[in-house]
């Protein structure tokens, strides 16, 4: 349906509700990294609520390169103080934890993509009126600017201090920063998917810039509700424009 696949170095999203197999697609194609690229992708799991929808024992059952280490949910004004201007900030203590989480995360990127993994999933992206408020969106967005399209040299070096020590390792293990490819996993309100096809593109929907956006959801067929998959965009090469009915079973994700 993609054409022979998601394009090296660009950004697909995944729009679908909760239970609709987004978890399950992302898994599945940071796990086939093994044959096309010689390593598994990694998985960031954004999930803040520590319920059923935390995906780390899904993850190991996988053998997933996994992380949950960003796991603030809601929006932006609600980690900001006011300021004597009348506008607003990040407060410091919470400024200090996502710095703290940095710590973790984009080291843990880096050295698996020094290792040959070029895929990312990034999941747990909650539902927001207005992604532009979406403290999710934020750490998505400064992420992958910051590190993962970051030049590996440039990111090496950020890592790796002091630099002189670690100089050689940083040479011997450069990588195309514009081969890595991201998968966003973003959970919607809409469950039908014609509702979730004729949803409006809001302001700061990472989806707008998106190379690729896939929506997945249900429809009643008969006397059962289906899951639908539908390639709403995909730049670069041929793609389909049909709706196509997928099942979740244990070979991963059938179509048809």
């Amino acid at each position: 349906m993609l054409g022979g696949g998601l394009l090296p170095g660009t950004l697909a999203v995944v729009y679908g509700a909760t239970g609709i197999g987004k978890t399950h697609l992302g898994l599945t194609f940071a796990d086939h990294g093994r044959v096309a690229d010689g390593a598994r992708g990694v998985v960031l799991d954004m999930n803040g609520r520590g319920d059923s929808q935390q995906h780390d024992a899904y993850a190991a059952e996988m053998q997933a390169f996994y992380s949950n280490a960003l796991p603030w949910v809601g929006r932006v004004r609600d980690f900001q103080v006011a300021t004597p201007d009348g506008g607003a900030e990040f407060d410091w203590n919470w400024k200090a934890m996502y710095n703290r989480a940095l710590y973790t995360v984009r080291p843990f990127m880096y050295f698996h993509f020094a290792a040959g993994t070029r895929r990312v999933v990034v999941d747990g992206v909650e539902p927001m009126d207005a992604p532009a408020d979406s403290i999710q969106f934020f750490m998505f967005d400064e992420l992958y600017r910051k590190t993962i399209h970051r030049d590996a040299e440039t990111l090496g070096m950020e890592i790796c201090m002091p630099v002189w020590k670690h100089r050689a390792f940083i040479d011997a293990h450069g990588y195309d920063h514009a081969r890595i490819t991201t998968l966003l996993l973003v959970t919607t309100e809409e469950t039908r998917l014609e509702d979730l096809l004729a949803r409006k593109v809001a302001t700061g929907d990472i989806g707008a810039t998106a190379n690729t956006i896939l929506a997945l959801g249900s429809e009643r067929v008969g006397n059962r509700l289906a899951r639908m998959l539908c390639v709403v965009k995909h730049r670069g090469s041929p793609m389909s424009d049909e709706i196509v009915e997928f099942r979740i079973t244990e070979g991963g994700v059938t179509l048809g």
